[in-house]
């Protein structure tokens, strides 16, 4: 551990030391790091505000930027992710380098898990910074838990942020889901156009029929799908800057006579048996679990006894539960989200009267696609922060750096599941081979 001079110390306070002396907060902060970060897996810095380095080297692969002294002591006598997070929404903590690395640094904050001398340890050094200049807990916000599940309401918190936060780091076609990399250096842009064709080569769209997107976002694959393989698209969304965004696209492609963009619920969807196709992407996840009998039995009404249905999203290791992850999730980003584990997703879609063809499995494609998303979201901080808020920023980078750890962890999945309705003799060619044509 590198011990700043104290008298080049500025941080507010100072704290009790060995026989007495007073020890200045920025070596306090350079024994709690020292006790908490040393042995992770990966070097960690620790540095103040006015740059004085009181913990790691130069060369670490992340830093952490202790902006107020007061958050060691915060987040090690209360410990919380919320409050984690809320230093860094606040400014109190930054990060540079590595920025997933906070995540996983995030986690070591769970005192329980250590030993009890170090625990008491850790604490007696907290009591003696100073408090924190800012606020303790998290601020609620105005949507809960008991919102209901893809309602316009919960839509708009996660996804009217506004287009222009949006196009500043997703890819031209504006695909906000999993792209699918032909190799780890590949462009996202090139990579989200292959998904876009991949998922038009599950369902095997012909011109002519009628497909069915819910939770359309901008129309990326309504667009795809009607100018490559000829088909008639019914976009639906809740959002209505989506809606907007992709109607003006449509209109300035020139493809009003083979999209329709709907600002509609999917429990509202009119008929029986009137679509060819039907396809979901990245809306799966604001269903709710409870309403899985009536989301996929909607499905099952509305397409055509020959007909394909793919369902494009997120997955668990486990069913939806109260955690530090899920309690961050519904409070700051989804709502209404919930996961569910890829087996109660099949078991429900069969119990509606699918029958599974195809299951695959994209979960490297999510952390590839994620990381693109933060490099770029980088890249634009100042226009992203223009066009949001510095806090809206702070929290999509979070977000996204979080769940590319927690794909490549295994803890959720991407999963791409084509059913059929059973009793469909042959809804599907013999062999794949048509899914890897060049």
């Amino acid at each position: 551990m590198i011990r700043p001079d104290p008298k080049n110390d500025r941080s507010i306070g100072m704290t009790k030391g060995a026989r007495g002396r007073k020890r200045p907060p920025a070596e306090t902060l350079g024994l709690i790091a020292q006790k908490l970060l040393a042995g992770h897996k990966k070097e960690i810095g620790v540095r103040l505000a006015d740059g004085i380095r009181v913990f790691g080297e130069d060369s670490a692969c992340c830093t952490l930027r202790v902006n107020d002294p007061g958050v060691a002591r915060e987040l090690l006598l209360h410990p919380s992710l919320f409050r984690l997070v809320e230093a860094y929404l606040d400014g109190r903590l930054d990060l540079e380098g590595d920025f997933e690395t906070l995540i996983d640094v995030g986690e070591r904050m769970e005192l329980h898990a250590l030993p009890a001398a170090l625990r008491m340890e850790l604490v007696k050094l907290a009591m003696s910074l100073p408090r924190s200049r800012g606020r303790s807990g998290p601020v609620l916000g105005t949507i809960t838990r008991r919102a209901r599940h893809n309602s316009r309401q919960t839509i708009a918190h996660h996804y009217d942020v506004g287009n222009d936060f949006y196009r500043l780091w997703l890819d031209p076609e504006m695909v906000y889901s999993c792209a699918y990399f032909a190799s780890d250096d590949q462009p996202l842009e090139e990579a989200q156009r292959n998904k876009l064709d991949y998922l038009c080569r599950k369902l095997h769209l012909q011109p002519g029929h009628k497909l069915l997107d819910i939770g359309c976002g901008w129309g990326g694959l309504a667009l795809w799908a009607a100018r490559n393989y000829g088909v008639e698209v019914h976009g639906i969304t809740l959002s209505e800057q989506q809606h907007s965004l992709a109607s003006q696209r449509v209109r300035e492609a020139g493809l009003e006579d083979r999209i329709r963009i709907e600002l509609l619920d999917y429990r509202d969807l009119p008929g029986e048996a009137v679509y060819d196709r039907v396809v979901s992407v990245g809306m799966f996840e604001h269903v709710g679990i409870r309403n899985f009998p009536v989301y996929f039995g909607t499905v099952r009404r509305v397409l055509k006894p020959d007909g394909l249905y793919l369902n494009h999203g997120i997955t668990s290791d486990h069913d939806w539960r109260p955690t530090a992850a899920t309690r961050f999730i519904n409070h700051y980003i989804f709502p209404d989200g919930q996961l569910a584990r890829i087996s109660t997703v099949v078991a429900a879609m069969e119990d509606a009267g699918f029958e599974p063809m195809d299951v695959e499995n994209l979960r490297p494609h999510y952390a590839l696609t994620l990381r693109h998303w933060v490099r770029n979201l980088e890249a634009q901080r100042e226009e992203a922060i223009r066009v949001s808020s510095e806090r809206t920023y702070r929290l999509w980078r979070l977000y996204m750096a979080g769940c590319a750890l927690y794909f490549d962890k295994g803890e959720i999945a991407i999963h791409q599941v084509l059913a059929g309705i059973k009793g469909n003799p042959r809804p599907l060619p013999l062999r794949r081979d048509d899914l890897y044509r060049d």
